[in-house]
């Protein structure tokens, strides 16, 4: 039985607007992964917290290529990307997991379109 793989590329932000571009087989883990700044150095150092871009594709090949292509473009064509699919830079995760009681409340501009399981990214610890 032959099992088709999804690979993602994406784009986060900060507040500030600092980018950061990715390649993943696991977005949803991946995002709750860069939240809770076990991602990578970078997001972590830049506190990049919003998904605001992703594009998904069947094979890795294309998706590292496509990640490559992203990288290497200007700021502002980057910029261009996003705004293109998300002109409000709305963070495209924030439904995919639960609000821990400690997290801040923030106003939601999202649409329910998008069916992503639900699931909690702030560390739980055990007593």
């Amino acid at each position: 039985m032959f099992i088709q793989k999804t690979y993602f590329v994406y784009i986060m932000t900060n507040r500030s607007k600092t980018l950061y571009t990715g390649v993943t087989n696991n977005l949803v883990r991946r995002m709750r992964e860069h939240k809770m700044g076990t991602g990578s150095g970078f997001t972590a150092k830049y506190r990049l917290d919003r998904l605001v871009y992703f594009e998904r594709f069947e094979d890795i090949h294309n998706a590292i290529e496509r990640e490559k292509r992203i990288k290497g473009r200007l700021r502002i064509k980057k910029i261009a990307l996003i705004v293109s699919v998300n002109p409000a830079w709305r963070d495209l995760s924030q439904e995919w997991y639960e609000r821990h009681e400690f997290q801040p409340q923030f106003n939601s501009m999202s649409s329910e379109r998008h069916s992503w399981p639900r699931r909690t990214y702030a560390a739980r610890r055990i007593a």
